[in-house]
């Protein structure tokens, strides 16, 4: 999900006769958090010298903006050729092994874009499994012989960004696929249309907003990659704001960069909002069916081409990196030992279970303040607080790195001049600020987990506890609460897991020797030996793989999908 798509909850009662100025206070002191460091951002790039702009408007923005969008372009072209073929294979078809790859499709969701960048780059490397064999069926002797196409490319870094975010398409069209149009489908069929016709002249145009809302958050997964790119030596806007920054040492022309990529959020998020303005048109006058219709079965050659097709891309985004991964891991088992690695392992737990705390109070603090004041102001206020998902770590960070840094000057000089001593730097350069950062990114993922557990919750249960006498707060915390525990669960592990795979955020912020997994990973890969950074890079997938699972239960409960 993103930013947009905090929704006004449905059923949410609203308690009327308490103004609760308290939670209305909270909810502005987020907002006001969250948006900090988009305003310092803006900020930075109105007040840096002009002559900055002349720089990047010739040696950089035209480059980095041109190969961003060509990136983005070809993401979206292959995240929706793959996505949305899988979803209707999947929906419409029956062949061996439907059910299981109907779920596996998933699993590329839990490898991060960065750590599939470095198995790709291994796996499609001249002296990797792949040109290897090769070499060895073909006979040939050297790179001369044959031509092999280069992944440290535009192309290669789309293919590894594709591999692995696809699910997100693919997710979004199956859910419209089972649930939109089927009766119309039906219909045309037995008019005597085939069924690639149904579903390029039906199926399709009903899908497509939601398909767009899929494409949505791919493209902001691309933006938001810096660790791909900068391996595969794609030069994108993002890695241009690290690079201006850190070799430059230009700190207006890095947020002038980021403005720059404000507009492509601004626009994406646009786009998404659009497509669920269009969604919820086609689920009003959409059809839904309560018996599955029956599937074409393919059987044969055809059946298994169909289950070909549908395991090429869990291969490809899922297979690669496991395979790497494992083969460099089963020959360094001793680095499960190794304290780089447990130190790492131990920062990023204390570092994600801080951070899934703070997060998922936060966001019950939004979702308590939208109950006692369900007013457009207060779901503004929940809708502004949720734009930090949408915000590239690159972008945060930086804006963040700023603001704190601001903050800190400010109480040393008020210490200073008041105390007699200085307080030094409190929240730069530590870890707090990377706690801050990723509770600020993940704070829309916790709170719309928290609210779909709230809505399927009956809508009375806050009047009958007020009917027997229960305040707001005591039924908030003796009733709602408790039934909330499954959501409230959920929302920490998926907060939990995203802090571990974050990457962009934390090398901007991060203080001198603070490693996490997946610095850990970054910095080991940055001198070539990403074989040392397998281990924690395993970690990294396993801990990944438990939302994914959770995502994708359904998917194998559910005999009738």
């Amino acid at each position: 999900m993103t930013a947009s798509s905090a929704s006004t909850p449905r059923s949410l009662p609203r308690i009327r006769g308490e103004r609760h100025i308290a939670a209305l206070v909270g909810s502005v002191i987020v907002v006001l958090a969250v948006l900090l460091p988009v305003a310092t951002i803006l900020l930075v790039a109105v007040s840096g010298t002009s002559e900055e702009w002349p720089h990047l408007l010739r040696y950089v923005l035209p480059q980095s903006l041109g190969t961003t969008l060509a990136l983005l372009l070809f993401v979206a072209a292959g995240t929706s050729v793959i996505g949305v073929g899988c979803a209707w294979l999947v929906v419409a078809y029956d062949f061996p092994l439907r059910r299981l790859l109907a779920w596996a499709l998933v699993l590329p969701l839990a490898v991060p874009p960065y750590l599939a960048a470095y198995a790709f780059g291994e796996f499609f490397h001249y002296v990797g499994p792949l040109q290897s064999a090769l070499r060895a069926l073909f006979g040939f002797t050297n790179s001369r012989d044959y031509w092999f196409p280069d992944i440290r490319s535009t192309w290669g870094a789309a293919l590894v960004i594709t591999s692995v975010t696809f699910p997100y398409v693919y997710l979004t069209a199956r859910v419209v696929f089972l649930m939109q149009g089927r009766n119309i489908a039906d219909v045309a069929r037995t008019l005597g249309a085939r069924p690639w016709r149904v579903f390029f002249r039906i199926l399709l145009p009903v899908a497509r907003p939601a398909i767009v809302a899929g494409l949505a958050l791919v493209m902001m997964e691309t933006l938001n990659d810096i660790g791909a790119v900068e391996y595969l030596g794609v030069r994108t806007l993002t890695l241009s704001v690290y690079s201006t920054w850190l070799n430059r040492g230009s700190l207006e022309g890095a947020a002038q960069i980021a403005a720059v990529m404000l507009v492509i959020v601004f626009l994406l998020l646009s786009a998404e909002q659009w497509a669920r303005r269009q969604q919820r048109f086609h689920a009003a006058r959409g059809t839904q069916m309560h018996v599955r219709p029956p599937r074409i079965t393919l059987s044969g050659g055809r059946g298994l081409a169909a289950a070909g097709a549908l395991s090429l891309p869990i291969l490809l985004g899922f297979g690669i990196p496991l395979f790497v991964f494992g083969r460099y891991v089963m020959r360094r088992l001793y680095q499960f030992a190794d304290p780089q690695v447990l130190q790492a392992f131990l920062t990023s737990v204390a570092v994600a279970s801080v951070t899934a705390v703070l997060t998922v109070l936060l966001a019950l603090l939004l979702i308590n303040a939208i109950r006692l004041r369900r007013r457009p102001a207060t779901l503004l206020l929940v809708r502004l607080a949720s734009i930090g998902y949408a915000l590239p770590g690159t972008i945060l960070g930086l804006g963040l790195l700023l603001s704190l840094a601001w903050i800190d000057n400010t109480v040393d000089g008020f210490s200073r001049s008041f105390a007699g001593f200085s307080t030094g730097l409190i929240l730069t350069g530590t870890a707090a600020s990377i706690v801050i950062a990723c509770t600020i990114r993940f704070l829309a993922l916790a709170e719309s987990a928290i609210r779909s557990g709230l809505e399927k919750l009956p809508p009375n249960l806050d009047q009958a506890a007020r009917s027997l006498g229960k305040t707001a707060n005591q039924s908030a915390l003796t009733i709602l609460l408790p039934l909330l525990k499954p959501a409230i669960l959920t929302a920490g592990i998926l907060v939990f897991v995203d802090t571990v795979k974050e990457l962009s955020a934390t090398i901007l912020l991060r203080p001198f020797g603070f490693r996490t997994l997946a610095t850990h990973v970054y910095e080991n890969a940055s001198r070539g030996a990403v074989e040392d950074g397998a281990v924690a890079a395993l970690l990294i997938i396993a801990t990944a793989i438990v939302p994914v699972i959770l995502l994708s239960r359904p998917l194998m409960g559910d005999r009738n999908t």
